[in-house]
């Protein structure tokens, strides 16, 4: 395993394991699911380089797109439930409820 592909395991695993133990504030969650996002961007776009491959590859693209998807639709639920809640602290929120 080459240090860059040891880079981008590690910089996953960081972000996930910050997304299971520090689930304090929505903010802080978002910020991990956005570094997951990240890390999986960049080593993406690094492997048709890697490999070696004529042609660029779609996928790096599709997947920032979704990732832009999915950080405008969670900073849209923060803002609302702040607006709701009072405050961003997960512990507030109870699902059961509508």
């Amino acid at each position: 395993m080459t240090t860059l592909h040891l880079s981008f395991y590690a910089a996953f695993t960081l972000s996930s394991l910050g997304l299971a133990f520090h689930r304090t504030h929505l903010i802080s969650a978002l910020i991990c699911l956005e570094s997951m996002m990240l890390s999986m961007y960049v080593a993406l776009s690094m492997w048709p380089i890697q490999t070696q491959t004529p042609s660029p590859v779609l996928l790096p693209i599709i997947m920032l797109t979704f990732s832009a998807c999915e950080a405008g639709t969670g900073l849209a639920l923060l803002v609302a439930s702040t607006r709701t809640h009072g405050s961003d602290h997960l512990h507030n929120f109870n699902l059961l409820q509508c």
